[in-house]
């Protein structure tokens, strides 16, 4: 059974000049990040819930966009955090 928010999804580039990491733990100067994902929504690069800051999650928890990709190489999975569904 497939979730209407993953269908929705879209595949973003990283919002600009922010491709090098989770952007809330550069913006604190920090490189604690475990791995990368993404928001389809807007492009936001965050880190993951095995991260310390899980700035992923918390995008979704401030934005309420529902779905990230992996933004590893060689990943091309989705995560909707509403209907906690990969894709």
């Amino acid at each position: 059974m497939s979730c209407a928010h993953l269908q929705a999804a879209a595949d973003l580039a990283p919002t600009p000049g922010r491709e090098d990491g989770c952007e809330d733990c550069l913006a604190a100067g920090q490189h604690v990040w475990a791995h990368l994902r993404i928001c389809t929504q807007c492009g936001h690069v965050g880190c993951c819930d095995s991260s310390p800051n899980r700035h992923a999650t918390a995008h979704f928890h401030r934005t309420a966009h529902p779905v990230v990709r992996s933004f590893e190489p060689g990943e091309s999975w989705t995560w909707c955090y509403v209907d906690e569904r990969l894709g």
